[in-house]
C-alpha cells in the first residue's frame, strides 16, 4: 500500500481537526506508520490562523505538537488527494458528502467510528470551558488508536 493520506475535518479547523492532526501525527510516528496527515475546515472563517490557544495548551500538556499548523478550508482537490477524510461530526460529514463526487464519498467517514466511545461525534469545545478540550482530547486519542490499528492491518 502506498503512503496513506488522512485528512481530519471540523467546521473552522481551529479546535477539533488540528487536535486530531497533532494527536494522530504523534501516535502514528510512535507506531512507525508512514502517513501523510493534514486537517481542514468545512468553512474558511479562520483561514491562516493558528489552532485555538486552549486546544494547543490542552494538547501540549499531553505532549502533542501543533507546530506548523494553520487553519485552511477544505479544497475540492482534497476529495481526490486524500484516502480518508474524517469528519468530526455529522454536520461536517454531511457537508463533505454534499461537496464530494459520488465516487469520492466512500472515503468520507465519521472519525469516532474508529474509536470505542459510545459517542459518535466529537463535540465542538469552542464555546465551552477547558474541560471541553480535555474531553475532546480523550475522544480523539481513543479514535486515533483505532485508526492506527486499522491502517496497520492494511499494510
Amino acid at each position: 500500500m502506498s503512503k496513506p493520506k488522512v485528512l481530519f475535518v471540523c467546521l473552522g479547523n481551529i479546535c477539533r481537526s488540528p487536535t486530531a492532526e497533532a494527536v494522530f501525527r504523534h501516535k502514528a510516528n510512535a507506531a512507525g506508520l508512514d502517513v501523510y496527515i493534514d486537517s481542514a475546515g468545512t468553512d474558511g472563517w479562520h483561514k491562516g490562523e493558528l489552532p485555538d490557544v486552549r486546544a494547543r495548551e490542552a494538547g501540549s500538556r499531553r505532549g502533542y505538537s501543533f507546530a506548523g499548523q494553520t487553519a485552511r478550508p477544505v479544497a475540492d482537490e482534497d476529495f481526490e488527494d486524500f484516502d480518508l477524510i474524517l469528519a468530526m461530526d455529522r454536520r461536517n460529514y454531511s457537508e463533505l458528502t454534499r461537496r464530494a463526487l459520488e465516487t469520492q464519498t466512500g472515503k468520507i467517514r465519521l472519525f469516532l467510528d474508529f474509536g470505542t466511545s459510545s459517542e459518535k461525534e466529537v463535540p465542538d469545545p469552542y464555546y465551552g470551558g477547558q474541560g471541553g478540550f480535555e474531553h475532546v482530547l480523550n475522544l480523539i486519542e481513543d479514535a486515533c488508536d483505532g485508526l492506527i490499528a486499522t491502517l496497520e492491518n492494511l499494510k
